[in-house]
């Protein structure tokens, strides 16, 4: 049964019952499909029960019967008391009748009446308004107005406009078609006006909300529809003109045999053309308007465009090769000799006819550690040069996504493949030099590790067949030169260390960096601030180079270098703009004016001055350093009065890892329980009984590790004795609690640090003396080495000799 919104302007010919209280016996016509509200003209067909109660109605109450719901398994407590306006025939041709409500009725008890129909007891129920009434009313009229404007219902909207009557206007909700039938039945049985209205408002504005997003959906729809219907036509006109012009274009069918023809010309591996080919049949299958067609385009194209079947010739002239690695760096004979020694295999099979394209472990993977500005990846260009190769530079570093490494899915939305595909496309072969740069920083998190994809491409036994998760097929890199860079080789996981060969780049030592400012950098300096060599505008000796190398920089390589070599053609060129007369010499006495005052002058004789203080040796990123241990101690009084610890306790400053802080507990120790074999006195140990105070300092860099162990102890040594450390030693070793001198890593690193801060006595580890193969002879000559095995020969050789009575007398005479 269905409530017609045309039939609400016969409300202007009802009025609703709001004073009648009075008890009606009353048949009853069943409504189950709905609630009529008081105000309603609705239609109703007359079926057995409809006739009985509107016969039983006109025979015995006046014409009057009442709707009431009918639930599933009894009446509603509530109906609506309503007369027989007309009968006749539906529009279906069945017999019905028009009944219009009057007011709302309580159900009561069932009472005798004539006819067949059930009779029961009514008591008619006034409505209830207060002063809030008609503005609630008002609100909800706005609503109702707006929810009829969104149907272009204007003629209904002058019949709501024209209602006064509050309760008559929360009743004509019986017509809503968003109102449910429960809904509906909870409006009759609600007699309070400012109820009904308040729940209608809820309601109602729910509707409008709900119909402002099916609006919106409803429109960006129709919006796509129609832009696919248009771009539909244009691409069925760009067709038709495509083939009249006998032009076949990307797209459709022609798009299609145009990849085929691609494909099939292009000289691809059996497998890849045939996934290829694949990709192709889809492509024919797809319709232009499917999502899938572009990802199959996309694919299509990134692997037409990898330079399959194309491999450059190694230069297989050895002298050739290394000349050329020669004239772009200095010294770095390591990665020169493992370079040529590959070039020499390589050339000794293509000239016996042996296999050497392609195949398992015919590559190489090569790791260059060491500190920053040594030339890592400059490098890998000239590596590139001196075989022939195509270069291309892979960085990596923060890179923390798997997917950057073995590409993406093609489910994805965006997908791409891997840096390692796109390397091979950007480099234009199979086979080029590939950089990872930084290989020591790669980060991982929720989106996989990358380092743990590159295993499978740096393994020469196993990136013959490495997948891309965007390409899906195998791709063969063991034609590869890979070569990788690190500053910290300990932030390389093991596994990914283990499938590369190592080659440490420790740093340069004075005279290196002296022959490569003067051959490389100083020439691209003069360059670069517009300067000529020949005839030279600027000139500069090599005592010069060699100051700027020790006094105003300090560092493993020479980035800081050619910053001050730069800053100092500037101050030429400005001299010779100013009217200077060409060339300007530059020597030592001249680097002030030019640079500044030095910011690096020697300053462990004025740090080891006092008892105390050792100088030490340590690897940092940076390469090669200095460490200074300092050492005091706290009587037991001062620390029973408010001093820090207590008695035998140790005190740590400098940000130590666990590893150092172990390291001076074990010098303390060693100090307590051996100090006799030391030489030291009673008086000398109880020092040391006190709280004990270990700083090391540039307190903001964290510092760890165990070969700083003889260092300790050395300090320690000298604070018991009174005798300062020698100001030219400096010392490194890890230290067990027998005194036995154990070895430790970075012994090249270390003496060139020693060099360069001016030291002339070094003692390493015993164990350690096969490392000095590694070392300069330079550096070697200017060093004093000494290879030691027991802690005490350290503190003898480096403490000053005792001051005695004689000594003392000698000195003031």
């Amino acid at each position: 049964m269905r409530i017609e919104w045309v039939r609400l302007n016969s409300l202007e010919e009802t009025s609703v019952n709001t004073v009648n209280t009075e008890t009606l016996h009353l048949p009853v016509l069943p409504v189950p499909d709905q609630a009529v509200l008081p105000g309603m003209v609705v239609p109703v067909e007359l079926s057995d029960a409809a006739d009985a109660a509107i016969s039983s109605a006109q025979a015995g109450s006046d014409g009057r019967l009442l709707l009431a719901p009918r639930l599933a398994d009894r009446y509603a407590t509530f109906g609506a008391v309503a007369t027989v306006e007309q009968l006749g025939r539906l529009p279906g041709g069945a017999r019905g009748a028009v009944l219009r409500a009057e007011s709302r009725a309580r159900i009561g008890t069932g009472v005798t009446g004539p006819g067949s129909a059930l009779w029961v007891e009514a008591e008619i129920v006034p409505s209830t308004t207060s002063e809030r009434t008609p503005k609630l009313a008002a609100e909800y009229k706005a609503l109702v107005v707006a929810t009829l404007q969104k149907r272009n219902a204007w003629q209904i909207i002058d019949t709501v406009e024209a209602i006064d009557d509050p309760a008559l206007l929360a009743d004509t909700a019986g017509w809503a078609p968003y109102l449910s039938a429960e809904q509906k039945r909870q409006l009759l049985e609600t007699t309070d006006v400012d109820a009904r209205l308040t729940v209608l408002i809820e309601w109602t504005r729910d509707h409008l909300a709900e119909q402002e997003v099916a609006d919106k959906i409803a429109g960006d729809v129709r919006k796509g529809m129609e832009k696919s219907q248009r771009e539909f036509l244009l691409r069925q006109q760009l067709a038709a003109i495509r083939k009249e012009l006998g032009d076949s274009g990307p797209e459709g069918a022609d798009g299609a045999a145009d990849y085929r023809t691609r494909v099939e010309a292009a000289d691809l591996p059996e497998d890849v053309a045939k996934a290829a080919l694949r990709e192709v049949g889809k492509l024919e299958r797809a319709s232009d308007q499917s999502p899938e067609s572009g990802w199959i385009r996309t694919w299509l194209d990134t692997v037409l465009e990898m330079p399959w079947g194309v491999r450059t010739d190694d230069r297989t002239d050895v002298a050739s090769a290394r000349q050329v690695l020669d004239a772009d760096h200095h010294g770095l004979e390591d990665v020169k000799d493992r370079i040529v020694e590959y070039l020499a295999v390589r050339s000794r099979r293509a000239s016996r006819g042996l296999q050497v394209v392609g195949g398992r472990g015919s590559g190489a993977v090569l790791a260059l550690a060491g500190p920053p500005g040594v030339g890592k990846t400059s490098l890998g260009e000239s590596i590139a040069r001196a075989l022939g190769r195509t270069f291309v530079r892979v960085s990596l570093g923060g890179v923390r996504d798997e997917a950057e490494i073995r590409g993406h899915r093609r489910t994805y939305v965006g997908a791409l493949p891997g840096r390692l595909v796109r390397a091979l496309t950007e480099a234009g072969s199979m086979n080029p030099v590939v950089l990872l740069d930084e290989i020591d920083k790669l980060g991982s998190d929720y989106r996989g590790d990358p380092s743990s994809a590159l295993l499978e491409v740096l393994d020469p036994a196993q990136n013959h067949t490495f997948r891309d998760h965007y390409l899906e097929f195998d791709l063969d890199l063991s034609d590869v030169l890979f070569l990788a860079t690190a500053n910290v080789v300990e932030n390389i996981p093991g596994p990914l260390l283990d499938r590369m060969e190592l080659v440490q780049i420790d740093g340069y030592t004075e005279e290196d960096k002296v022959a490569i400012a003067r051959q490389h950098l100083w020439p691209r300096q003069v360059e670069r601030a517009g300067l000529t060599v020949d005839p030279a505008e600027v000139l500069v000796d090599d005592d010069a180079l060699r100051m700027v190398a020790t006094e105003y920089t300090r560092e493993a390589g020479v980035r800081q270098l050619e910053r001050a070599l730069a800053k100092l053609l500037r101050k030429a060129t400005v001299r010779l703009a100013d009217g200077a007369a060409a060339p300007l010499a530059i020597g030592t006495a001249q680097l002030r004016d030019y640079l500044g005052r030095p910011r690096f002058t020697p300053e462990t004789a004025e740090r080891t001055a006092v008892p105390g203080v050792a100088t030490g040796l340590a690897v940092t990123g940076m390469g090669g350093d200095v460490l200074f241990i300092e050492a005091t101690t706290v009587p037991p009084a001062d620390t029973a009065t408010g001093g820090h610890g207590g008695r035998g306790g140790l005190t740590l400053t400098g940000q130590l890892g666990d590893v150092m802080k172990e390291s001076a507990q074990i010098a303390l120790s060693y100090l307590r329980s051996h100090g006799s074999a030391l030489g030291l006195d009673r008086d000398a140990l109880s020092a040391l009984e006190g709280t004990v105070h270990l700083h090391v300092p540039a307190g903001a860099v964290p510092k760890d590790g165990p070969s700083a162990g003889v260092t300790m102890v050395t300090a320690l040594a000298s604070l018991a004795t009174g005798r300062p450390v020698r100001s030219d030693v400096g010392m490194t070793g890890e230290v067990t609690l027998n005194g036995r001198v154990l070895p430790i890593g970075g012994v090249k690193q270390k003496l060139l640090a020693a060099a360069r801060a001016g030291l002339t006595t070094v003692f390493i580890p015993q164990r350690n003396e096969p490392d000095l193969d590694d070392v300069p002879a330079e550096v070697l000559a200017a060093l004093d080495v000494r290879p030691m095995t027991d802690v005490a020969d350290i503190v003898a050789a480096a403490l000053e000799p005792a001051v005695t009575a004689e000594s003392s007398a000698a000195q003031a005479a």
